[in-house]
């Protein structure tokens, strides 16, 4: 059983955009919640471009939000989030943005109000980097790409 976590958000220009929806999720098991552009872009093919969203967020401490692709765009435009997944760290409170690419063949137009990535609140452990002289060993060792098999 999860707790939920209360998610602050800042429309930047509410006047302008209170007629879009904020993030939300679109069905009930949906693990990210999705967010729309506020304005047009036109994205061809090989291009990207930071999509705003015309929103801030108050990300809650010991967590940062994951900026993933909405698997219909990849996979009906070649569109993705080319840093993907992006993240927006608890300590930012600037505008979120997408960074887009568009893989596809043909140019794509991020019209305002479009679906145009899913963020996902993930728990960042705290981590304490210690430098050592050397690491245990392991059955892999130090095998990169392609070490644990050909398929």
């Amino acid at each position: 059983m999860s707790t939920t976590v209360p998610l602050r958000i800042l429309r930047l220009h509410p006047e302008r955009d209170r007629d879009l929806p904020l993030p939300s999720a679109q069905t009930e098991g949906a693990a990210g919640f999705d967010v729309a552009a506020v304005a047009r872009v036109e994205l061809a093919p090989g291009e990207f471009a930071a999509v705003p969203t015309g929103l801030s967020m108050a990300v809650p401490p010991g967590t940062e939000i994951q900026v993933r692709p909405r698997s219909g765009l990849a996979f009906r435009h070649g569109v993705t989030v080319l840093n993907a997944p992006g993240t927006i760290d608890a300590d930012y409170r600037g505008e979120v943005k997408v960074l887009l690419i568009n893989h596809g063949r043909s140019t794509f137009v991020v019209e305002r109000g479009m679906r145009v990535a899913q963020l996902v609140v993930a728990h960042v452990a705290p981590v304490q980097i210690i430098e050592v002289t050397s690491l245990d060993e392991t059955t892999r060792g130090s095998g990169g790409f392609g070490s644990t098999g050909t398929a």
